[in-house]
């Protein structure tokens, strides 16, 4: 939960003037605290359960005990209840798919905007997760073949057919990392019932939350161009 006085946030990066300048951009938003700074995973996992943050922002590259291995560290903790922002100036698929899969909230390069970054810590203090549109393209793309034939599973998880087909709508552009504004639009239903249809889809996957479900459907096979499911 968030503090009352504000987000909390911990900076990692084995850089002292890259912290310096995250430090810098996000004191600049009222309601923005920095209440801690790491050089490496080792160190951040300590203060991660000392100062309990909202929001931890991570390198990936950093001696020692890296950012990967660290985030999947402090997802694992119950005792830690912090979204972590993985970023990195390497625009990686790898590394993309690595902080993912470690259980990141979010992921976005070192050389986006300072809105960029201050609106990435705003959601994730607020319980959700951040996938930019261009990186949830790249996970889309994974699932299509050069020739442009959709790698679909051979058997689809049992949970996708739990779905109801106004579910199934929902995932689908979920998948693709439509907010719910925007799956609302699309579907022509209020924003309200959108946020229902998300949690009961979630759930009936037994995932987190959105940055899940677009690695759950990558990993599956289960988008097609145009990002319809398979039947």
């Amino acid at each position: 939960m968030s503090d009352p006085t504000g987000i909390r946030v911990l900076l990692v990066d084995d850089q002292a003037l890259v912290r310096a300048g995250f430090r810098i951009i996000l004191h600049s938003e009222p309601g923005i605290h920095v209440v801690g700074e790491a050089a490496d995973g080792a160190a951040a996992l300590d203060l991660a359960r000392t100062l309990h943050p909202d929001v931890i922002c991570m390198d990936v590259q950093m001696p020692g005990v890296d950012g990967l291995t660290a985030t999947r560290s402090i997802v694992d903790d119950p005792s830690i209840h912090a979204g972590v922002l993985m970023l990195t100036t390497f625009d990686r698929e790898d590394y993309l798919f690595a902080a993912l899969q470690h259980g990141a909230s979010g992921f976005i390069l070192k050389n986006s905007t300072p809105e960029a970054l201050i609106e990435a810590v705003q959601v994730l203090a607020r319980g959700d997760a951040l996938l930019a549109p261009d990186v949830t393209r790249r996970v889309i793309e994974r699932c299509v073949n050069p020739g442009g034939a959709s790698v679909l599973a051979a058997n689809p998880p049992k949970a996708l057919h739990e779905l109801t087909e106004r579910e199934s709508e929902v995932f689908a552009l979920l998948a693709q990392g439509l907010a719910n504004a925007e799956i609302a639009t699309q579907l022509f239903l209020g924003e309200a019932t959108v946020k229902s249809h998300v949690s009961k889809v979630l759930m009936k996957l037994g995932l987190r939350d959105r940055i899940q479900a677009v690695v759950y459907a990558y990993e599956h096979g289960v988008i097609v161009p145009g990002g319809a499911l398979k039947a």
